[in-house]
């Protein structure tokens, strides 16, 4: 056996092994009590479906199974990756004119070829939950993606040349993965198209309630530096180079307002190819993500770019929770659009607690939001979780004791949207 399918086999007992840790059974429907299919309320109840230390996706029972539980505990939406490492998570044909290959290559083997965005479709909307994908990667990709290799002239860099966060971070400090990658150039004609159209075929060819971008949808603060956008500065600054302090406060806003730009383009084409469609924006904090990733979500709610709103909030701390719920941007927002919370229930290395998570939910909902998203799938009751799976299932329950609707378009009274509180 070669060191590549040795490699492969090793990864296949990795992804089977993760999926039995995080316990991907079907809860016994005797210990649900079955609710009315007419929604109780009104309120976004998500979770993010990723790859990232996650199998769901990998075996041919995961999805069906990760429905019929999030069914059962009155979940109404699931924001599955279609775009993660430079692989799409569908059947992209602007993916294989690109890179050679039209769906992730692991993905495609442990599901027999299947499309999974046409199977999660066809699973949930029978139960309706909406499916809005999520293009979770943005613009980062691996180094030694295809997609890197094959255009490195699409990549963005910092000044001396570096293309990743990590290489301007003592090492000891760097403990982000997302550093290690390297960033397309969202300045970039040609990665502007790319991206559109990967967008443009997953609202055409699909039947979705819209799309989902979220903080990694920018640039780094310290990028920006590479031939294409250096040259693109000077032709709009009489020759001039861009500062060399990356705070400098013009070319942060010249290099944000781009990025606006070309999200007014996303928003106005998939307006057009389907008008019903929610542009769903998952972000940090309007300070945070607009001083390190050049993201000024407050802008595009202010431009009418997004429909929809999920902050992530992961703090431990509640005191530190509800701080940022009660930022102005986020305020503003919320007379705009309806505005969700993001809740981490916990990574493989740093579980969280189902006590934290029921506290953060009540602060939402006493504070009159449109719902909660949860990252992600694997931790809320999976076998990773401090808590047995029953235990924590039983706390969703109680939770979400009915079923609930998404918020339809938003509705404004004297102009501010109207705010709905809900109950669980």
């Amino acid at each position: 056996m070669n060191r590549l399918a040795k490699l492969f086999f090793s990864f296949l007992l990795f992804v089977l092994l993760l999926l039995y840790l995080t316990g991907l059974s079907i809860p016994s429907f005797s210990n649900y009590e079955q609710k009315s299919s007419v929604p109780a309320t009104t309120e976004i109840r998500g979770v993010w479906l990723t790859n990232v230390a996650s199998g769901v996706l990998f075996v041919p029972w995961g999805i069906n199974r990760a429905i019929e539980q999030l069914s059962a505990l009155n979940f109404n939406t699931i924001y599955p990756v279609v775009w993660n490492r430079g692989y799409t998570f569908y059947k992209s044909a602007k993916a294989k004119s690109v890179i050679g290959v039209d769906t992730q290559p692991l993905l495609n083997f442990m599901q027999g070829g299947q499309d999974v965005l046409a199977k999660l479709i066809k699973l949930a909307k029978p139960k309706k939950i909406s499916v809005i994908p999520w293009f979770e990667y943005g613009f980062m990709s691996p180094p030694d993606s295809m997609i890197a290799k094959l255009h490195p002239e699409w990549l963005t860099n910092g000044q001396n040349g570096v293309i990743s966060i990590s290489e301007m971070l003592p090492e000891e400090s760097d403990n982000d993965p997302t550093n290690k990658l390297v960033w397309l150039n969202p300045l970039h004609p040609e990665v502007q198209q790319f991206i559109l159209s990967l967008i443009t075929e997953v609202v055409r060819n699909y039947d979705v309630q819209g799309i989902q971008f979220d903080d990694h949808f920018g640039m780094p603060v310290q990028f920006g530096y590479d031939p294409y956008s250096i040259e693109l500065y000077q032709q709009e600054h009489q020759g001039k180079s861009p500062p060399e302090n990356v705070f400098d406060s013009e070319w942060m806003s010249w290099r944000a307002n781009k990025i606006t730009l070309f999200m007014t383009k996303i928003t106005q084409v998939v307006r057009e190819l389907k008008p019903n469609a929610k542009i769903s924006l998952s972000p940090n904090s309007q300070s945070f993500a607009y001083k390190y990733y050049l993201q000024d979500w407050a802008n595009w709610v202010k431009k009418g770019l997004v429909d929809e709103l999920i902050l992530q909030v992961y703090r431990h701390d509640i005191n530190s929770f509800v701080n940022e719920l009660e930022q102005s941007a986020v305020k503003f927002a919320r007379t705009q659009i309806p505005v969700a919370i993001g809740i981490s229930t916990g990574i493989l290395r740093k579980p969280v607690k189902i006590d934290q998570i029921k506290k953060q939910v009540q602060a939402v909902r006493d504070r009159s939001f449109f719902g909660i998203s949860f990252f992600y799938w694997e931790s809320l009751w999976g076998y990773i979780t401090p808590e047995s799976p029953p235990y924590r299932r039983k706390a969703f329950q109680e939770m979400f004791t009915a079923k609930a609707a998404r918020p339809l378009a938003p509705i404004k009274v004297g102009g501010r949207l109207g705010e709905m509180r809900v109950k669980g």
